[in-house]
């Protein structure tokens, strides 16, 4: 599922030369700081029991926190999609990025 989401969005990169990738510093601190909330608390959640992931749709690498590679490519891999996403609307139609909503 995480490849067919960066495929859905990963093509406006290419085609419409959004250049979010080219900006690598900028996208990765947009995402790491709330990707390592969430990551703080899925690894509290599994400490305690409240989350768990089922063995036989993971890999079986685990990370820090004893989670999954899965779910830390999960919180790179959505987040990127949706910037991707949002620059390639900001591409197409400009004057939203502007905050001019009308036609």
């Amino acid at each position: 599922m995480l490849v067919f989401t960066l495929c859905g969005s990963g093509w406006l990169e290419i085609v419409l030369k959004t250049g979010v990738l080219r900006r690598f510093k900028r996208v990765a601190l947009s995402i790491c700081p709330i990707s390592l909330l969430f990551l703080i608390w899925d690894g509290y959640a599994i400490a305690q029991g409240h989350w768990l992931f089922d063995r036989k749709q993971i890999v079986g690498i685990y990370g820090p926190f004893n989670i999954p590679l899965e779910e830390y490519l999960f919180f790179i891999i959505v987040p990127l999609a949706a910037i991707l996403t949002l620059e390639g609307i900001a591409t197409i139609k400009p004057q939203w990025r502007k905050g001019e909503f009308g036609e």
